[in-house]
């Protein structure tokens, strides 16, 4: 094996745990529907999982569920950098403004994971996304916002990565060239009709803008609307400036923070230099 390719049983067995988390219970056919793999291959990848104590099956229904056991994958992560709490007030106040929910969404791996949403805040919204949930990259507004604004280097090599799954999206061409990169950085949004991956496929749509720290992309907002309520059209004339503005403020507090953090660092007793004992002696003696 040719070396960064990755283990293709490793992969799938990994998408099987992120459907079924993502979308609570699920059945076996509903699980090989949603990583887009043939009925056997998901059902051994549930055997597996099921032995490991992974995920379990509902006992009144041939229905499977993570169980309490995935929440050891999570044991050595930590939280770095203040962008939630720096974002928080922004999208509750965008919520209050507009109505509908708002997500903030980072890349992990190759998905895009929501790390904070007002979902709860507001009754325009069919569920409540907790953080944790995952979007492809290719296939969501706030991977499209963030692909665009990465490094050209870095976000072919992405893409690269991405190529190497099973699935395979038009998006993944079209990120390749030039052309819609340099249209949602003009543009300063990126837009998805209809979400084919949320929690109701189809019955939202959502307009995602970058949030920066300093000059690099960290993640991005996205505003998620009723499919039904509005086209897209005049759901970008109606939010676009406000979901600009508010990641603006978020964008411009998190540099901000950035360039405070060497003064701040500076100032801390750790790391003051002590004069060596014998030099503070022949200090007094002077």
């Amino acid at each position: 094996m040719e070396r960064g390719v990755p283990i293709r049983a490793v992969s799938r067995s990994i998408a099987v745990l992120q459907c079924i988390n993502r979308h609570g219970s699920l059945s076996l056919m509903e699980i090989a529907r949603g990583v887009e793999l043939p009925y056997p291959t998901t059902f051994r990848i549930i055997q597996t999982l099921l032995y490991e104590g992974l995920i379990e099956c509902e006992p009144s229904r041939k229905h499977y569920r993570a169980t309490q056991l995935v929440q050891t994958l999570a044991v050595g992560y930590r939280e770095t950098g203040n962008l939630l709490i720096r974002a928080r007030p922004h999208m509750v106040a965008l919520t209050r403004k507009q109505s509908w929910p708002v997500s903030l969404v980072t890349h992990v791996g190759q998905s895009m994971m929501v790390r904070d949403s007002t979902h709860s805040e507001t009754s325009l919204s069919f569920c409540n996304y907790e953080p944790g949930y995952t979007l492809p990259m290719l296939e969501c507004a706030s991977g499209h916002a963030y692909l665009a604004h990465v490094p050209d280097d870095d976000r072919l090599s992405m893409l690269a990565g991405l190529e190497t799954l099973e699935r395979r999206s038009h998006m993944l061409e079209m990120f390749k060239g030039d052309k819609l990169v340099q249209r949602i950085r003009a543009d300063g949004y990126a837009t998805c009709d209809r979400n084919p991956h949320s929690a109701v496929p189809r019955k939202t749509s959502s307009i995602a803008v970058p949030v920066f720290e300093g000059p690099r992309v960290v993640g991005a907002m996205a505003l998620v609307f009723f499919s039904s309520a509005m086209p897209m059209a005049d759901a970008v004339q109606r939010y676009v400036l406000d979901l600009k503005a508010a990641a603006a403020a978020i964008s411009e507090e998190l540099t901000r923070d950035q360039m405070a953090a060497p003064d701040a660092a500076a100032k801390s007793p750790a790391s003051r230099q002590v004069a060596p004992r014998s030099t503070r002696t022949d200090l007094a003696l002077t």
